[in-house]
């Protein structure tokens, strides 16, 4: 009894010694340190003092540089469509077969009328000289061959249009009418409409108001005028149009309904991504400013008082909110007024992530180039980023 008294006293010894082992070796992983969350990125661009060009987005609608609408000059049943809808065509190209029948007996009728005035009339002629017929009779026979070549050359041209060809090269759309329709009795019908879609045309408008400010800020030196012939396209999306268009037209008269002045400019459109009656933006140059400083739209948030502020990130990394006051545009961005003064890092994106007062990584933004396209004339080189906080030790 003393001996199994023993081995259990050693036993439980043994359990007690192994139990405070596995503490000991427990105890050094839960006195290390928790490591925390690094800080979340966030796109920042670095806001410099430069020349900016001050720009105006005007809504306008495109429209085909050339439009023309083939119609029925001939009578008849439409018997056939010789193109495919939607395609590429040349001028010259036939479009339609109208029932020719009735014109081809014209024309060969107003043939035989020719051949027999022109017998007649040569007849006449040796005749005349020997005075076997008179001049009357000469007269009447010249007459008569012109009259039938006149009648000819109309059944020719009848027969021709039997068959409308496209007066323009461009694009052909739907046709406007199907086999078996009469086309043509009384009215020239309208089959089709072709038009040339490179380049394309936009019209827009711009408030006489605008005008006049920009004259005075420009008399007054406050800013330099821009060379407006260039111009940007925004579409629908937001995006850039890749090919850059040029103004062709500013209307001379203020139209007394809108107080506004038409404006007219063109813009390649090689791949035919612009169709007729699109709604776009036309970005307009306005004027030219020394010492501005753009911040990008998309950063600019509102307040609840009504006004402006962009998120900042100062140099330990922390989110600081700063309100700010905005003037006209540059392209994408605003021109701040008041607010800013140049070396601010301001979040573009990720603004989800900055709470004011929180950590976060600063990263310099590099904006896609179809949505952003490269600032005029001068680029602020962005500073280096903020170094990223160490995290902090428990």
């Amino acid at each position: 009894m003393n001996k199994t008294n023993t081995l259990l006293i050693l036993l439980a010894a043994a359990l007690l010694a192994s139990a405070c082992g596995n503490g000991d070796n427990k105890a050094p992983s839960a006195a290390a340190p928790a490591g925390g969350m690094p800080p979340p990125e966030v796109d920042v661009v670095t806001i410099a003092v430069g020349s900016a060009t001050l720009t105006q987005d005007l809504p306008g609608r495109v429209q085909a540089i050339r439009s023309a609408q083939v119609r029925a000059r001939v009578e008849g049943v439409l018997e056939k469509r010789l193109y495919k809808e939607g395609s590429d065509i040349a001028a010259g190209t036939p479009l339609f077969q109208i029932d020719a029948r009735t014109y081809q007996a014209a024309a060969a009728a107003a043939q035989a009328d020719l051949a027999a005035a022109k017998a007649t009339f040569d007849r006449y002629k040796p005749l005349l000289e020997t005075r076997a017929v008179s001049q009357q009779e000469y007269d009447g026979a010249l007459a008569r061959y012109k009259q039938a070549e006149a009648a000819l050359a109309r059944a020719r041209l009848d027969l021709e249009n039997a068959v409308p060809r496209a007066p323009i090269s461009g694009r052909a759309g739907r046709a406007l009418v199907t086999e078996g329709a009469l086309v043509g009795k009384g009215d020239a019908t309208h089959l089709v409409t072709i038009e040339q879609l490179d380049p394309v045309r936009v019209e827009f408008s711009q408030t006489y108001s605008d005008v006049l400010r920009l004259q005075q800020a420009v008399k007054a030196g406050k800013q330099k005028k821009s060379d407006s012939a260039n111009v940007e396209l925004v579409l629908e999306d937001g995006s850039i149009h890749a090919e850059k268009g040029r103004l062709q037209f500013t209307d001379l008269a203020v139209d007394p309904a809108s107080g506004a002045v038409v404006l007219r400019a063109e813009f390649p459109n090689p791949r035919r991504e612009l169709l007729p009656g699109t709604f776009v933006r036309v970005r307009f140059p306005q004027a030219e400013l020394d010492n501005a400083i753009r911040v990008p739209q998309r950063a600019v948030q509102g307040t609840p008082g009504g006004g402006q502020m962009v998120m900042t990130v100062d140099a330990e990394g922390k989110v600081v909110p700063q309100p700010i006051t905005t003037g006209t545009m540059a392209g994408p961005d605003f021109i701040v007024t008041d607010g800013l003064k140049g070396g601010e890092q301001v979040i573009v994106n990720g603004l989800q992530k900055a709470r004011p007062g929180s950590v976060v990584k600063p990263v310099p933004w590099r904006p896609a180039a179809p949505l952003m396209p490269a600032p005029t004339p001068a680029k602020p080189a962005e500073a280096p980023a903020a170094p990223t906080p160490p995290a902090e030790k428990k």
